[in-house]
């Protein structure tokens, strides 16, 4: 999402006219409007957009703008035009939390950079808020389907489609896609919701365990089996059988299961009773178990009787758009559960969830959403650099020498972290000599190789 508005306040049509103009040119869309009651008719809290205004006008000044825009939304930036006369006014505005001042005269450069910087945190205030909201009315266990790729789009579709029908599924997804999440929603969005939903794990059992715990026992059917036992595949009878890692399940019981998955009936372990079966069965593999058949580690008859029905998880890799509201979901439940107030996504944050290829995928976003709420991960730089690069509007109290050297750092910080830390394209947004740049980093005790991006 990226926003282009500005509304730019100001009594003079000259300079209304003019400004709108070079806002336009610069590919941004200008609100002219003419006075500050105007202003506040067109701006609410969900303003996609930045404010310019002029401090003196007539009737209510920008002064008296921005205090009522602050009540509306204290989050929408406002940048005030001022004359020399104006700066101590403009100052005490940026205490109380103006996004900038600009005196007058300027050029069309300053007030244009300004307004890059505040429509970038607008955009992202207003993102943390879009986010925040569809996390909010996601359930945990639906945390997975949360998106809207059409890589997503596709799997809801699909799982709605496949859920009531009775037969066996095949998932297959890489590691922490949300494989049993998506077992468990075939489950619940089905007929077969009131029955129970079983889960085995193939590769967390030991092979002398799984036989017994898949098909059950009856009392002495072995050594130590001192009371009869339900399996696991008659216990879902009516409901679902999950089987996760079924990649993993040794050779010998894969021939039991593909018999009991096409007489639907089950005879347990020290009995001939034969059992009839009401049974579905979801299977996840995160190997193609077509080339694990045809490498003899899996059989191929029973990779096809399971694959009736394939459906794909896609890793976050190719859905990254969906990234930033999953991680929303995740933060929002982290912080709930260590009852701390979810930090909102940084410019920073927001590179590394995009950037990042995730190969642990939604348990990885999941776990690095908790660091996050911990204050363990700041996006690309730990806690203690966030605070030294804090945007200029940031920073606390103090002269106005003091909160210029604190706005220069941290417009050097800026531009270094877009840049990559590369030297000469710092230089060519900064505008300045090399040696002066060189200066200011050791004056301000910048050290730029934290910026430099690893590839």
């Amino acid at each position: 999402m990226s926003i282009t508005r500005v509304a730019f306040v100001d009594d003079d049509a000259d300079l209304r006219a003019a400004n709108a103009q070079t806002l336009e040119l610069a590919g941004l869309t200008p609100l002219p409007l003419a006075s500050a009651a105007e202003a506040l008719e067109h701006i609410d809290a969900s303003f996609a957009g930045v404010v310019v205004s002029d401090i003196r006008m007539a009737k209510m000044d920008g002064m008296q703008l921005f205090r009522r825009l602050k009540a509306v939304d204290p989050d929408l930036p406002v940048i005030l035009i001022t004359g020399h006369g104006d700066i101590a006014m403009a100052v005490e505005a940026i205490r109380e939390g103006a996004y900038d001042f600009i005196p007058k005269p300027f050029a069309p450069e300053t007030l244009l950079a300004s307004l890059h910087r505040a429509l970038e945190k607008r955009r992202l205030v207003l993102e943390n808020r879009r986010l925040r909201e569809a996390a909010a009315e996601t359930s945990a266990e639906d945390a997975v389907m949360l998106g809207e790729t059409p890589a997503m789009q596709r799997l809801r579709r699909t799982l709605h489609q496949v859920a009531d029908a009775d037969i066996d599924v095949l998932v297959v997804g890489e590691t922490g896609a949300g494989k049993e999440v998506v077992a468990s929603l075939l489950h619940r969005w089905g007929r077969r919701a009131p029955r129970p939903f079983v889960a085995l794990n193939c590769g967390a059992l030991p092979e002398t365990v799984i036989e017994s715990e898949l098909f059950g026992h009856e009392a002495g059917a072995f050594t130590g089996a001192q009371k009869r036992r339900v399996g696991r595949i008659e216990h879902s009878s009516g409901g679902t059988l999950f089987l996760d890692e079924i990649e993993s399940m040794p050779l010998s019981l894969q021939v039991k299961l593909l018999r009991v998955l096409e007489t639907r009936k089950v005879t347990p372990l020290g009995t001939n009773e034969v059992r009839a079966l009401d049974l579905r069965v979801v299977a996840a593999s995160k190997v193609d178990l077509g080339e694990a058949s045809r490498a003899g580690a899996f059989r191929e008859d029973l990779f096809y009787r399971l694959n009736v029905v394939t459906i794909r998880i896609p890793p976050l890799r190719e859905r990254k758009d969906d990234i930033p509201l999953l991680f929303a979901h995740f933060l929002a439940r982290a912080a709930g559960r260590f009852r701390r107030d979810a930090p909102d996504m940084t410019a920073a944050m927001e590179r590394h969830l995009l950037q990042h290829d995730w190969p642990g995928n939604v348990r990885e976003l999941a776990h690095y959403a908790e660091r996050v709420a911990l204050g363990l991960e700041m996006g690309g730089h730990d806690a203690a650099e966030h605070d030294t690069a804090a945007a200029p509007d940031e920073a606390p109290d103090g002269t106005l020498p003091e909160r210029m050297e604190r706005y220069e750092a941290g417009l050097i910080r800026q531009a270094l972290e877009s840049h990559g830390g590369d030297v000469r394209a710092t230089l060519q947004a900064l505008g300045i000599p090399r040696k002066t740049f060189y200066d200011k980093l050791t004056r301000h005790g910048i050290d730029r190789a934290r910026y430099v991006r690893q590839e």
